[in-house]
């Protein structure tokens, strides 16, 4: 270890008992905070924070040590990075932020991508009008319905700044909202935000460290395994010349960059630079500062959840948590934490079946939507095709044709609904009728039936007209037939192993304590406006606020 990070390590000690020393005068107390800092770590299930808690030394071993709900859940269905980070601080659900998957299809908007007619938007997308190109679309957090905590607290306060900084784009405009005052996310070419709203930027980001970062990217990485992990590094073959489960030497600018240290490195990096550049917690005002860490997440989707590359980015992420903590501890302005993920996710299906998980497989090719149209054409040769639309290899939303005769819908959804029902992969199929009917879920999340976890996720102006769940352990990426991505993990079911995420609060001077019951992120953003004395109407959240302050 250089020497530079052990005075890091030092002052983070000595703060931390500084400030250990005031607790027990602090222990029954409600934080007064003039910063609310929201940490997301894409990926981070509770199974991957319950194993590797033991390992923490640094920032989550801080965080650990505050009130630790660790089954909490993102308990709708679609189970991915824009729908997750949507729920931490609007407290609603999908069904109501409208944010459904991290892309949707509007079947009335044909545009051109690549030479190619294509109906999906993304999540954070503006879209041109149809017959557009996606040169023409823009990012915008339009797309959610409902209003951030910062958004709240700018409307109590024109004085609040908010500040969102993210590994993704979808991660910081969800986190961010509508008015926040730089929403950041990585590039390959650097940070940046809105077009338009470059000169928000801080200089020492937008010179200094997209410098550095371009650096690092383009370099070959030879990463380093931590003893700690020597007993999880153990090569697991996917096919021939295809393997994971060992620290492996990248090239430079490769997409894997962002499965490093790096990529969190340089997120904290831009995180505390924007602090400090917006003066944050240090005005009569309370500001707000979310950061979304994405490394865990790249980790987990080229390498599966288990195996010596996710150890190594649980130490780094460690790590990197600890020097944000103690950027924010010099910054000397009163803060609290709510810390949790977006999703969890599956480890890559030949390391679960050798470990004894039961059914793991990889997604069948039949589903695949060009074989399902396929195959219904024979019985509706005369009809508009593609008769049904779903641009991803898989998605849990399935649209007709907006061209389909009004007299031949009901005919067509019926033998779509029937032919995925019958299929060996597929635990669910709910029409969006029945979604419509459907009450909202209540009752303890973790007990929710498949039909309350698609409700959650449904929304009636941008959900699909079927809803189809997968069963357990199917995994949609590396197969053959998928050659678009080289990921070897997925996540996105209506499975526990996907929803459940560990959710902390921490401040200077907590009682912390475990709470085992389950909970759901959209409780972060009531909490959190309780403790900051933000009166909302219990009406407008999905969740309701935690008890994190023991009397």
């Amino acid at each position: 270890m250089s020497s530079t990070p052990r005075r890091a390590i030092a002052r983070c000690l000595s703060t931390c008992l500084l400030f250990g020393a005031l607790a027990p005068l602090q222990a029954a107390e409600s934080p007064q905070p003039k910063l609310v800092v929201a940490i997301a770590v894409d990926q981070l299930s509770s199974d991957v924070f319950t194993e590797y808690r033991p390992l923490y030394q640094a920032g989550l071993k801080r965080l650990a040590g505050g009130v630790v709900f660790p089954r909490g859940h993102q308990s709708h269905a679609a189970t991915e990075t824009c729908p997750g980070h949507s729920t931490i601080l609007t407290g609603t659900r999908p069904a109501r932020s409208g944010i459904i998957a991290n892309d949707w299809v509007v079947p009335s908007l044909p545009r051109t991508i690549n030479g190619r007619q294509t109906f999906s938007v993304y999540c954070v997308e503006k879209p041109g009008p149809a017959g557009s190109s996606t040169d023409e679309s823009t990012l915008t957090p339009d797309t959610l319905l409902v209003p951030t905590l910062g958004d709240r607290m700018k409307a109590r306060d024109p004085a609040t700044r908010v500040v969102s900084v993210a590994g993704k784009d979808r991660a910081a405009v969800m986190l961010g909202g509508h008015n926040a005052d730089l929403t950041l996310w990585w590039t390959s070419e650097g940070f940046r935000t809105y077009d338009g709203r470059q000169a928000s930027i801080p200089k020492s980001i937008a010179e200094t460290l997209n410098a550095d970062m371009r650096k690092s990217y383009s370099q070959p990485t030879v990463p380093k395994l931590p003893a700690a992990c020597a007993s999880r590094s153990r090569e697991l073959k996917l096919s021939e010349g295809v393997s994971i489960g060992t620290l492996q030497r990248l090239p430079g600018n490769s997409r894997r960059w962002r499965a490093t240290p790096a990529m969190d490195a340089f997120t904290v990096d831009a995180a505390l630079a924007a602090a400090k550049s917006f003066n944050l917690g240090r005005n009569e005002s309370i500001d707000l500062l979310a950061v979304s860490l994405s490394g865990t997440d790249y980790t987990g989707h080229y390498y599966g959840t288990e195996g010596a590359e996710m150890c190594t980015q649980q130490l780094a992420l460690d790590q990197s948590l600890g020097r944000l903590l103690a950027g924010l501890d010099k910054m000397k302005v009163p803060y609290v934490v709510a810390m949790t993920a977006d999703h969890g996710g599956a480890d890559a299906t030949e390391r679960n079946r050798a470990r004894g998980v039961v059914a793991v497989e990889r997604i069948d090719p039949s589903l695949q939507p060009v074989r399902i149209n396929a195959a219904l054409a024979a019985d509706f040769p005369d009809l508009p095709k593609p008769l049904v639309i779903n641009e991803n290899y898989f998605a849990n939303d399935i649209y007709l044709n907006a061209n389909l005769p009004a007299e031949r819908r009901a005919a067509v959804l019926e033998a779509t609904a029937q032919m995925y029902r019958r299929h060996p992969q597929v635990a669910a199929v709910f029409t969006k009728n029945e979604l419509i009917a459907a009450e909202p879920p209540s009752g303890p999340v973790d007990e929710w039936t498949l039909l309350d976890r698609a409700k959650a996720s449904f929304n009636a102006q941008r959900s699909g007209d079927l809803i189809v769940l997968l069963k357990p352990y199917v995994s949609l990426y590396y197969t053959p037939e998928n050659p678009e991505t080289d990921y070897s993990s997925s996540h996105g079911s209506a499975w526990g192993y996907d929803r459940r995420v560990p959710i902390v609060f921490w401040w200077h001077g907590v009682n912390g304590f475990q709470q085992p019951a389950a909970v759901e992120t959209v409780d972060i953003a009531p909490t959190l406006a309780k403790l900051i004395g933000l009166d909302v109407p219990a009406a407008e959240f999905d969740g309701r606020a935690l008890p994190v302050v023991q009397p």
